[in-house]
């Protein structure tokens, strides 16, 4: 059963919570980055630390050794939530030295990333483009063929792309409203003609009870 979260008390406490409120007020999200202090808070509690001189390198290393990570990426997210955090302390003097001496794990099995030259791209948005409709999805292959335009011509993320709503096409502009994206921002994105006309084609396909401005650009609803 897990117990109930009742604040920070370790003697990190007050310092965690200017970080976390630093960071906020410069648009970080911080769900992973708080879930792991609340970890090592937790941690020097019930290690019973009173102070903060006490936060020892073989102390900070029996936490990080306390929370299993057999992945090197996920270990290294861990470690460096917690090296971000004392090295924020030090930068304004509220702690003279950081007790953080583990090493970032070599990571081997990373994917490397792979750049569609223009040809392979053609090829994947024919493919896609030819893709057919099923019961359930129907625009199957213009729908994809549009979001693939998107990624590969605007450089557009995955979720970006996901969230457009009709509200965010400007074509008179030829613009596109990309609204809470990496650190809570909202950017513009200009196109030009020829991704205004695959836009503008896909949505004129689309029926009309699925062209109001509060509804995903991107739908396998059915048609009515």
């Amino acid at each position: 059963m897990t117990s109930r979260w009742t604040g920070f008390r370790s003697p990190l406490a007050a310092g965690i919570e200017m970080f976390l409120g630093h960071k906020r007020a410069l648009g970080y999200h911080l769900r992973t980055t708080e879930s792991v202090l609340r970890l090592l808070d937790r941690f020097l509690a019930d290690q019973h630390v009173e102070m903060i001189e006490a936060i020892t390198p073989a102390l900070i290393e029996a936490f990080l050794t306390s929370r299993p990570r057999t992945a090197p990426r996920s270990f290294n997210q861990l470690l460096g939530i917690v090296t971000c955090l004392f090295d924020w302390l030090i930068a304004r003097d509220l702690l003279p030295r950081s007790p953080v001496q583990a090493k970032p794990r070599r990571t081997t099995a990373s994917r490397l990333p792979f750049l569609f030259d223009p040809a392979t791209a053609r090829r994947l948005l024919d493919a896609a483009g030819d893709l057919s409709d099923t019961r359930n999805t129907p625009l199957r292959g213009p729908t994809y063929r549009t979001i693939f335009a998107l990624l590969y011509g605007l450089g557009l993320r995955v979720s970006e792309v996901a969230r457009l709503h009709m509200r965010d096409i400007d074509l008179p502009h030829q613009l596109l409203v990309v609204r809470e994206t990496k650190f809570a921002k909202s950017r513009l994105v200009p196109f030009g003609p020829r991704i205004g006309d695959l836009v503008v084609n896909y949505l004129e396909r689309r029926t009309p009870t699925l062209r109001t401005a509060d509804l995903p650009i991107f739908s396998f609803r059915k048609r009515r």
